[in-house]
Order: C-alpha cells, then sequence, then structure tokens
C-alpha cells in the first residue's frame, strides 16, 4: 500500500462576507480536492488539544498521528531537528523570530518576508554580540530560513532557568496588538526579555536594514524569542504503523517534526514557505519519493501565510495550485503503485479575520482503496461538519487512514 498525506497549512476558516458568504475551501475551485471528496470520505478533526496553543508544531504531531499531550515539549526543538542542531538533555531551544514592531505594535511577525542572506547577516550580529557564555551556560544563535531562527541555551553549570510554566507569545498570533503586552512571563522570562531589548540597538542602524529601507523593504526592528522547549522523545513512525515515510515540505518546523519520527527529508527545488513556492515542482517531489517510501507527505505553507496577511483571494489561489499542481497529479499517479490511499488535511485553522491560528475541527478527506464513498461531493468545512466521521483526537486519524 502507497500513502500520500497533503497538507494545505492553516486552509481551514470561516465563511467569508468578501466571497459571499463562503469558505476559501468553498470559493477556490478545487476539482482534484472535491475528486477525492467524491471517490472517499470527507470528515473532521481536533489537531489541538486544550490546553496547548493552537500552531504547527501541536497540530502537526497530531496529524502525524502522536498524542500531543503526552510528546509535545515545545516547538523550537523540532526545528532544530531539521537544522541538524543536537540538543543535549539539559539543553532548550527558543524560536527567534526577526520581527518588524512599528508605533509599538506587532506590525510583521516575518519582518517583511526577509531573505535568507539579510536574516542571515543580522543573525550573525546578534550570535556576535548576544551569544556566549551566560552564567550556568551558553548562548547560540543559529540563522534559519527567512525570518525563522533558533536561540540554542547549552546549559553547564546548573540547568537552565526555563520551565514548564515559562510563558512566550507566537507574535503571528498578535498581528497590530501591543507588543509590550505580550512579553516572556515566568521562569527564565528576564533572560528573553533582556536578549529581545538588546537587539533593539543592534538593528536600529545595522547595514541589512539600511539596504531594506533604501529598497523599500520592511527593516527587521529586533528578535522575537518564543517556542521554547527540551529535546522530545518519540517513538519512530515505521515501529508505531508500519509504513517506511519521507516529507517534502520548505518549513523547518514541519520537515523537523517528520525526521524527528524517522521520516526522509526529501527537498523540492523551488520550495520556499511563502506564496511564491514552485507548488509544480513539490508534485513531482511527492510522486517521486514514492517509489522508494511507502509514504510521502507534501506540506504547503502558503495557505497560512495567506491568513496570517488576511488576504483571501491569496488564500483561494494558494488553494488552486495545491490542487492543481499536488492533489491532482498525486491522484492521477498513486494508482500505478497498486493499492493506496491520500489524506488531504490542513493541520489547524487559521481564520482571515482573526489573522491568527486557532482552536476547532479541520476538515479532511480520505480517498483510496478500502475507502467507501459517502455521497459527499466536495472537500470544504460545511461538508465536513455534517460529516458522522469524526476524531476529537486527531492524533487517532492516522491509524484509521491507515487501515489498522
Amino acid at each position: 500500500m502507497k500513502y500520500a498525506i497533503v497538507i494545505p497549512d492553516g486552509c481551514a476558516d470561516e465563511p467569508q462576507e468578501a466571497l459571499g458568504g463562503k469558505t476559501p475551501l468553498q470559493a477556490a475551485k478545487l476539482p482534484n480536492m472535491d475528486r477525492a471528496a467524491r471517490m472517499g470520505v470527507v470528515g473532521r478533526s481536533n489537531n489541538v488539544p486544550q490546553p496547548l496553543t493552537p500552531a504547527s508544531d501541536v497540530a502537526t504531531l497530531s496529524l502525524f498521528g502522536y498524542d500531543p499531550l503526552v510528546v509535545y515539549t515545545g516547538r523550537a526543538p523540532l526545528e532544530t531537528v531539521a537544522m541538524g542542531i543536537a540538543l543535549g538533555p539539559n539543553d532548550w531551544a527558543v524560536r527567534c523570530n526577526l520581527v518588524t514592531v512599528k508605533d509599538g505594535k506587532m506590525h510583521d511577525f516575518t519582518a517583511g518576508h526577509i531573505n535568507n542572506a539579510d536574516g542571515a547577516r543580522l543573525m550573525a550580529t546578534i550570535h556576535e554580540k548576544l551569544g556566549g557564555p551566560v552564567p550556568g551556560g551558553e548562548l547560540e544563535f543559529h540563522a534559519g530560513v527567512q525570518y525563522r531562527n533558533i536561540l540554542v541555551y547549552r546549559a553547564k553549570e546548573k540547568p537552565a532557568p526555563f520551565a514548564k510554566e515559562t510563558v512566550t507569545q507566537p507574535p503571528h498570533d498578535i498581528p497590530e496588538k501591543p507588543a509590550v503586552d505580550f512579553l516572556p512571563k515566568g521562569p527564565g522570562s528576564d533572560l528573553l526579555r533582556d536578549l529581545m531589548q538588546k537587539s533593539l540597538p543592534l538593528f536600529a542602524d545595522h547595514p541589512v536594514n539600511r539596504e531594506r529601507i533604501a529598497r523599500g523593504d520592511k527593516p527587521a526592528t529586533q528578535i522575537w524569542l518564543w517556542g521554547q522547549g527540551r529535546s522530545p522523545s518519540v517513538e519512530p513512525f515505521a515501529k508505531v504503523y508500519g509504513p517506511q515515510g519521507a516529507i517534502v515540505s520548505a518549513v523547518d518546523l514541519v520537515r523537523g517534526t517528520g525526521m524527528l519520527i524517522g521520516w526522509n527529508r526529501v527537498d523540492s527545488p523551488g520550495a520556499t514557505g511563502y506564496l511564491d513556492t514552485d507548488y509544480a515542482s513539490k508534485g513531482r517531489t511527492g510522486i517521486a519519493a514514492l517509489k522508494t517510501h511507502d509514504l510521502v507527505c507534501v506540506h504547503v505553507e502558503a495557505p497560512d501565510e495567506a491568513s496570517h496577511e488576511g488576504r483571501a483571494d491569496a488564500k483561494i489561489e494558494a488553494l488552486e495550485q495545491i490542487d492543481k499542481h499536488i492533489v491532482g497529479p498525486l491522484l492521477d499517479a498513486l494508482p500505478s503503485f497498486g493499492d493506496w490511499r491520500i489524506l488531504v488535511s490542513p493541520d489547524h485553522r487559521t481564520p482571515i479575520r482573526t489573522r491568527a491560528h486557532a482552536y476547532g475541527m479541520v476538515p479532511f478527506a480520505i480517498a483510496g482503496t478500502g475507502i467507501s464513498p459517502k455521497g459527499q461531493t466536495s472537500y470544504d468545512e460545511v461538508v465536513a461538519d455534517a460529516s458522522d466521521l469524526e476524531f476529537e483526537q486527531g492524533w487517532k486519524l492516522m491509524r484509521w487512514f491507515l487501515g489498522k
């Protein structure tokens, strides 16, 4: 049996007045996702159990078949896996965004979707000026993809100052809100706040920001620290479920989660983690990976990014590109391998109205060998809400999908 999973990140949404009362999934032209719905079943799952924060780290673990209430330790440690950063048993990883705070508000959590080169130069300055020894340990700053970077606290003489009670805020969930209201709190927060404050003068007249402003781009005004955690321990996917998997994603968090559970990372040329990603390349890469793996997961960040920007048109365009260049080709190719199944599902909801991640059920469609059609004609939230197929514990969907 061959399995394919397609994740249109954050695609689940609410009815939009601008779309005539339809959700983006309803308004978009999605002949292939609808084909999967007609061939199989549409249902819904809850991938973010409370009190965990609704975000891709928690939701992706659920979607991959792991109970986040049991295995989740934080977002940043998942990203370090993809970046090849090893964490010791007492080390902590912290997500380090490059952000634009304007008039005291979180204006842009991506610093204008800063490019890799600019981001790396800024992070080099941060590491030079703020990295190194601190009481009880050592700080390392690592450049990642665009605005997504990592701080590692290497515990030396005593445990790191952080704890489960340390509270930090994802910057993508506070658009145009006062940044001062969402600074770190709890154990270790003094260190995080101090580093964020010290980044301000380092960036104020940085050559990268002068160049960006001259080009009409947004400057990165500071670092924003959040998503802290220690290295998680999980059973390999192949041991728990059987199939050998591959992950195709441009986002370190998602591919790191896949690698953590033992899937092979397969990079797709032209994948950017943004709206300009090469959708067709991802489709081709996914099909090629099926030749050497039992299961392939193709993740696309674009719908989520469109929601964070509050752009219904961009979200619809991203969904249509995923449908045409990824879901369609996979549906056409899978039968050539013999028995097969496909799952289309977002990880979490990202409503355009709030421009932030949200709790709640998300729709999924499953088609293929052994799946009996239920007469559902389209893949969207309304059809899913009317379905009797529901997984309140979203992590249990994986076993059902695999037919285990």
